[in-house]
C-alpha cells in the first residue's frame, strides 16, 4: 500500500510515474526524485526520458531544465492512475462493504501502515471497528461472519490480511479514558469508512461519555 504502481511495475519507472501521477504540475528530474524517495537521479532522468519518448511523460525546457508531466490524454495514463490510486480505492471498498453489512458498527476507520500509505508487503491492514455489542458480550455470529468475509475480500483485493481491531462503545472509550497507546495512532492515522468522522466520533464519545 505504500507503493501501489510496484504492484505491476516493480522497476524505477512505477515510482517515478506514481509521482507523476499525483501531480498535474510539472516537475524537474531532482525533484521527482525527491519524491519518489527510490533511485538516484541520473536513473530518474534516464527513466524520464525513455518515458518521454514513448509520449506518455511530457518534458518541456524551462530556462536551463527540463519540467516533466504526465500525458493524461496518453491511452496508457489511465492504466497508470488506477494503479497509483489503489489505496484509496481499497478503502472505498471497505467502506461499501461495511455499508451493505446486516449488522452495522457505529464506527470504522483504517489505522496503521496501511493509512499512512508506509506499510510493506506483509503489513497487515488495520482497522478499528466499533460495535453496537454491550461490552463482555458475544457478538452475534451474523456479526462474526460480516468481519470474516471482510477479510477475505480484502486479502484478494490486496494481498494484505485484515487486522480487525472489534471493540464495543465502551471498550472504545475505556481506551479513550486510560490513553491506551493506540489511541494515538488513531488520533494520526486513522481514515474513516464507515459512520462519523474519527475525530467527531471520539469527540462525542469523550464528551458524551459513550452515548449516541
Amino acid at each position: 500500500m505504500s507503493n501501489p504502481v510496484s504492484t505491476v511495475i516493480p522497476t524505477l519507472d512505477g515510482p517515478v510515474l506514481g509521482v507523476l501521477a499525483r501531480t498535474s504540475a510539472p516537475l524537474t528530474g531532482r525533484k521527482i526524485q525527491q519524491l519518489a524517495a527510490a533511485g538516484g537521479e541520473t536513473g530518474t532522468r534516464t527513466v524520464l526520458r525513455r518515458l518521454a519518448s514513448t509520449g506518455l511523460v511530457v518534458a518541456t525546457e524551462v530556462g536551463h531544465s527540463v519540467q516533466y508531466s504526465l500525458n493524461r490524454d496518453h491511452l496508457a495514463a489511465n492504466a497508470v492512475i488506477e494503479l497509483t490510486t489503489l489505496r484509496q480505492r481499497l478503502f472505498d471498498g471497505i467502506g461499501r462493504v461495511i455499508q451493505g453489512w446486516q449488522v452495522q458498527p457505529t464506527h470504522a476507520s483504517v489505522f496503521g501502515s496501511a493509512a499512512r500509505g508506509d506499510g510493506g508487503l506483509d503489513s497487515d491492514i488495520d482497522l478499528l471497528i466499533v460495535h453496537r455489542f454491550d461490552a463482555g458480550a458475544e457478538p452475534t455470529q451474523i456479526w462474526v461472519d460480516q468481519v470474516s468475509d471482510l477479510a477475505d475480500q480484502v486479502y484478494r483485493w490486496s494481498g494484505n490480511h485484515l487486522q480487525a481491531y472489534e471493540l464495543s462503545s465502551d471498550g472504545f472509550l475505556q481506551h479513550l479514558q486510560a490513553g491506551e497507546p493506540i489511541v494515538k495512532e488513531w488520533r494520526r492515522d486513522a481514515i474513516t469508512v464507515s459512520g462519523p468522522e474519527f475525530r467527531t466520533f471520539m469527540n462525542t464519545h469523550t464528551h458524551g461519555h459513550g452515548a449516541p
